[in-house]
């Protein structure tokens, strides 16, 4: 699946970069940890938009696209941020076959948004998974680390209710 990059605006602080070049100061000399440092960037900021990209490019001294290829080749590297809710819809076999694209397909109506996007309030964010080991449970969702199982699109509504502030 392609990563898509985000939509909203970039909002790094001042403290945020601040421990990106530490990070990078730490680790320049040795090319091979430009994979820790992604990883950490990731960690401050949430995810890793192309602006923290450049930023990981030039203090590592290596290609912007080397930077992007390894962040796009990876699946722990996320281009978009999540929101507070991410909901994770297992699109595996088991869950596809019981219905789990048409469950993705109304939380993406309802929220207003696509695979690895984010509502622009920063409130929900949606994501598919191949695959997260509850095959018992066809068709399953995520919520942050809350799992639901046996599910069906009626109970979308349910589900999002629970996370209105």
């Amino acid at each position: 699946m392609k990563k898509k990059l985000s939509t909203l605006p970039f909002k790094g602080t001042p403290e945020q970069e601040a421990k990106l070049m530490q990070v990078i100061a730490e680790n320049k000399h040795d090319k091979s940890n430009l994979m820790v440092v992604m990883q950490k960037a990731q960690d401050i900021y949430g995810y890793l938009p192309i602006e923290v990209q450049n930023m990981i490019a030039e203090g590592m001294d290596v290609s912007l696209e080397k930077v992007y290829g390894v962040s796009t080749f990876y699946a722990q590297f996320s281009l978009a941020p999540k929101g507070k809710y991410n909901i994770s819809v297992c699109l595996g076999t088991a869950c596809y076959v019981k219905g789990a694209g048409d469950i993705f397909d109304r939380f993406s109506e309802k929220l207003g948004i696509g695979a690895d996007e984010c509502t622009p309030d920063g409130k929900f964010s949606l994501t598919a998974c191949r695959c997260i080991g509850a095959c018992g449970l066809a068709p399953v969702l995520t919520v942050n680390e809350e799992v639901y199982g046996r599910l069906t699109v009626d109970d979308v509504d349910d589900i999002l209710a629970k996370y209105v502030d």
